[in-house]
This record gives structure tokens, C-alpha cells and sequence, in this order.
């Protein structure tokens, strides 16, 4: 007896159909019927009455079948108990810094032994691989709106502009949108982050000046090297929070001068019954964010 048949019959036995139930396991009909016929010969009783018009269990059938239901849980128990833990596959962005550092120490407290696995990807791809089951979670910066997927808000991430150590707007305090109108824009392409770009454009437009096309290729290391230079003087934002972990000694991070320049973060997550694994998460960004807001559903 194999616990493959026990499933087909468990199967057939819910639907009372064998075509049905075949659809159900993915499988072609003559494969169910065969196993439950060598299933049927080896128990030495019929375990379904079949008629043209309807397909029942016999008296051995409905004995056999919460024995049978009782053998496969056990089966799936005994999977269960030599498994690794369930693991996590959460989705990053740049600039998380400590935050990323709080949550995940929050995670490992409420969760012990649960493996994170960290997926990097653009700001659109996040938000896909959440609705596809790649990942189970993604942080997110003012996402848009995707259906089956709710974007759970955490905190705003302060900007902060990025300027070469020896210009002299680098001694200041702070730094004012228009100090900075005459130096080109090293930002990345309005595709990978389009939230990003339209929130630093929009805020020099407000502020009454177009600015000045920089380099968009690259990686923000790259960015952060050509600016310390100073040869070619540039400017570009990195989130506060990555600030303070980056270690460039060429380059000045300053605070924009108020009301400052921010986007929100928020976890997305599906819409469905989360995982175990995902309510631990939850709850340690919950504990790990300064504020704690309701869910949005997006």
C-alpha cells in the first residue's frame, strides 16, 4: 500500500468523480483509476461502487476513508517534524541602514531559527514579486496601488543632499533646494525609481528652478565616487538612514532645510491569510518603526 493511493482515494472520495478528481491532482484520469484499482486488489474489496451515472463509496470505502485521512496527516506530520524551519524571502531596497538592522533583530527575537533570505530587485520588480509568491515581503517606497497587494506603512525616510567635501556649501548646517540650482543632478533613471526622481524634481520645480541634468548611469557608489572628486561638481540625495552607515569622506551629507524632502516607506504584502512567518515579521516591524500606523489597502 502506497500513500500515493491513500491520496488518490482520499481525492476520488471528496469529489465522487474520477475525472474531477483527476483535474485535482493533476494527473490523467486512467493513472487515478489504475491506482485504485491496485489499491482495491491489494485490500481485497471495492471501495467504490461506479455505475454509468454515479461514482459512491462502497461500505469498505466509507471505512476505509478517515483511516485513510488519518494515515496522510500522520505522513504529513512526520514531513513536518524533520523539515528546516520555514524560511522568510524578503525584498530590500537601498538606504534601509538600521532600519532594515531593527526589524531584522526584532524578527530574529519573535521568530528563532526562521532563515531570512534577503532578494534585491527595482522599486516596480518589489511590488511584482510579492504579487507572483517570489517573495513573501517587500519594503516599498510610495508604491502604487496593485491589486491583491496591501502595503502596510512603516516610516517616512528622510532625504539628504550629497555634495562634494570641498564645495563650500559642505561647512553648512543645512542646505536650501536653490543653494544647489547651478550643479547638474546625479540621480538614477526615473524608470528604476520613479517615486524617487519625481519627488527631488517636483521639489526643485517648487522651488523655482529646473535642475540641471547629471549622469544616470551607474550605481550610487559610482555616483558618490564621481561627486568626491570634485572635478565635475554634482549633487545627488541618499536616504538619512543609509547616510549614516556609508562611510565617504569625500562627499558632505546635508539635511535639506524645512519642511525637508521624504518618502514613506511601507511593507507590501499579499492580501491574503499571511504565513506565520510573515505575522512574525509584522510584528517586528511594528515593533521596530517609532510609529505605528494601520494597514492600507493598496
Amino acid at each position: 500500500m502506497e500513500l500515493r493511493q491513500l491520496s488518490y482515494f482520499v481525492t476520488v472520495a471528496d469529489e465522487l468523480h474520477f475525472g474531477r478528481a483527476a483535474e485535482r491532482l493533476h494527473i490523467v484520469q486512467s493513472a487515478v483509476s489504475q491506482q485504485i484499482r491496485r489499491l482495491e486488489r491489494e485490500l481485497g474489496a471495492e471501495l467504490f461502487d461506479r455505475s454509468p451515472r454515479h461514482v459512491r463509496l462502497t461500505g469498505a470505502g466509507e471505512r476505509l476513508l478517515p483511516e485513510a485521512r488519518a494515515v496522510l496527516a500522520a505522513a504529513e506530520r512526520v514531513r513536518a517534524a524533520v523539515a528546516p524551519p520555514a524560511g522568510l524571502r524578503l525584498a530590500t531596497s537601498t538606504g534601509l541602514g538600521e532600519h532594515l538592522d531593527r526589524v531584522l533583530a526584532e524578527f530574529a527575537v519573535r521568530a528563532p531559527g526562521v532563515p531570512v533570505e534577503l532578494v534585491s530587485g527595482g522599486a516596480r520588480e518589489r511590488v511584482e514579486q510579492v504579487v507572483d509568491g517570489r517573495v513573501d515581503a517587500a519594503f516599498v517606497r510610495s508604491a502604487e496601488a496593485v491589486p491583491g497587494v496591501r502595503i502596510v506603512p512603516l516610516w517616512d525616510d528622510p532625504l539628504v543632499a550629497v555634495v562634494p567635501a570641498g564645495h563650500p556649501l559642505a561647512a553648512e548646517a543645512d542646505v536650501a533646494l536653490g543653494d544647489l540650482a547651478g550643479l547638474p543632478l546625479a540621480i538614477t533613471a526615473r524608470r528604476n525609481n520613479p517615486a524617487l526622481v519625481d519627488l527631488v524634481v517636483g521639489a526643485c520645480r517648487d522651488a523655482g528652478f529646473e535642475p540641471v541634468p547629471g549622469p544616470v548611469d551607474g550605481s550610487l557608489q559610482d555616483r558618490l565616487a564621481t561627486i568626491g572628486t570634485g572635478v565635475a561638481r554634482q549633487w545627488t540625495v541618499v536616504y538619512a538612514s543609509h547616510a549614516r552607515v556609508l562611510h565617504s569622506p569625500r562627499v558632505a551629507f546635508l539635511p535639506f532645510r524645512a519642511p525637508g524632502l521624504a518618502l514613506a516607506t511601507g511593507l507590501a504584502v499579499r492580501t491574503t491569510e499571511p504565513s506565520p512567518e510573515l505575522a512574525h515579521l509584522l510584528a517586528a516591524c511594528a515593533a521596530a518603526t517609532p510609529v505605528t500606523c494601520g494597514d492600507h489597502e493598496r
